[in-house]
């Protein structure tokens, strides 16, 4: 993870930072809000927007035009944690295990160019430590596939390395089909069943082969500004389908790290990033930030939508930053916003 122009910055922010009364009843605004319009004036965002919830009550800001507070929209990769969990509650319930191989599951499948699904545990799917090639990387997310294409495609190519960290959406649509297999039923609606029904998530859904958003929504633009509001979540599957919204990421990672969606045992084990060398752990990563604070949750890219949560390891304080396009130019921003965030009165 993946000068501040004062003279010309500060009106800027100054007039994107009225905020109504609702939105918070801080005197001031914080400095993550403060630093949100840079999204816009260095990130090269159309909008941004923030929704910041814990013990001291629920904050949002935005910045730009064409955003809004209760807009649906796509959030890529942080599907990745919702099916992770789904396939942490199967653990739990022992209708698999993490050490069972993906042949166990889904005989003959991973077969070729070097790739064997004998050799590879569950285990190594959730973590990225399969050394699966990214079939991203061939169809560039534009490309709306199925999830046995996706997994052919992927199979063109030699692992990259098993036993080491190498992100790969291969990963999560195999997984997905675990869950199907598993239980009978697709990971859209086994992640229903167990999550979203359950948390009241009412802004959140798998579109499955539906190119529209919800409404409300605004409109999502390509890096060159093209127009891709309309997008076939085929592109992703079961890696980054997802469609959300701001306080439904909030909340859905409040329940999850405070406990209500897995046990004891099987939360620690989707934070133990030791198989990952740190990087990651099971559909969740840290981010170590100035302060010493370490935060967890997961970002999610996929045309025109980015999308980042970070929570703390216990779920109380969380927050969800959005854009309306693929990626943020100055890469720098994202850190310090969670620095502003979760740092914030610490020396």
């Amino acid at each position: 993870m993946p000068p501040l122009r004062t003279l010309l910055a500060l009106p800027l922010a100054l007039a994107l930072l009225a905020l109504t009364p609702a939105a918070t009843s801080l005197p001031v605004a914080p400095a993550t809000d403060a630093l949100l319009p840079l999204l816009v004036a260095r990130g090269g965002a159309p909008a941004a927007a923030l929704l910041s919830s814990g013990p001291s009550g629920v904050r949002y800001a935005q910045a730009g035009e064409g955003i809004a507070r209760a807009d649906h929209f796509r959030a890529g990769s942080v599907t990745k944690t919702f099916v992770a969990t789904v396939v942490l509650q199967l653990a739990a319930e022992r209708r698999l295990a993490l050490s069972d191989t993906v042949e166990r599951h889904l005989p003959g499948l991973v077969r070729g160019a070097g790739n064997d699904g004998r050799a590879l545990t569950l285990r190594s799917l959730l973590t990225h430590t399969s050394g699966l090639y990214d079939f991203s990387a061939d169809t560039r997310g534009t490309v709306p596939v199925t999830p046995l294409q996706a997994v052919r495609i992927a199979l063109t190519h030699p692992p990259a390395g098993r036993g080491r960290f190498s992100y790969s959406n291969t990963n999560y649509v195999l997984l997905g089909l675990v869950v199907d297999r598993v239980t009978g039923r697709s990971y859209a609606a086994e992640a229903e069943r167990r999550i979203i029904a359950p948390l009241g998530l009412t802004g959140t859904s798998f579109p499955g082969s539906r190119t529209s958003l919800p409404s409300p929504h605004g409109r999502d633009y390509a890096a060159d500004g093209t127009d891709v509001t309309e997008l076939d979540p085929r592109v992703a599957g079961a890696a980054g389908e997802l469609v959300t919204t701001l306080a439904d990421l909030d909340r859905f990672y409040t329940a999850l790290l405070g406990g209500e969606l897995l046990p004891p045992r099987r939360l620690r084990e989707m934070l133990d990033t030791r198989a990952a060398h740190g990087a990651y752990g099971m559909g969740l990563f840290p981010e170590r930030l100035p302060c010493g604070v370490t935060v967890w949750g997961h970002n999610g890219r996929i045309s025109g939508s980015y999308v980042r949560t970070a929570a703390t390891v216990d779920g109380r304080r969380v927050l969800t930053f959005r854009v309306n396009t693929d990626a943020i130019a100055d890469p720098g921003l994202e850190p310090r916003l969670l620095a502003a965030e979760f740092c914030a009165g610490r020396p």
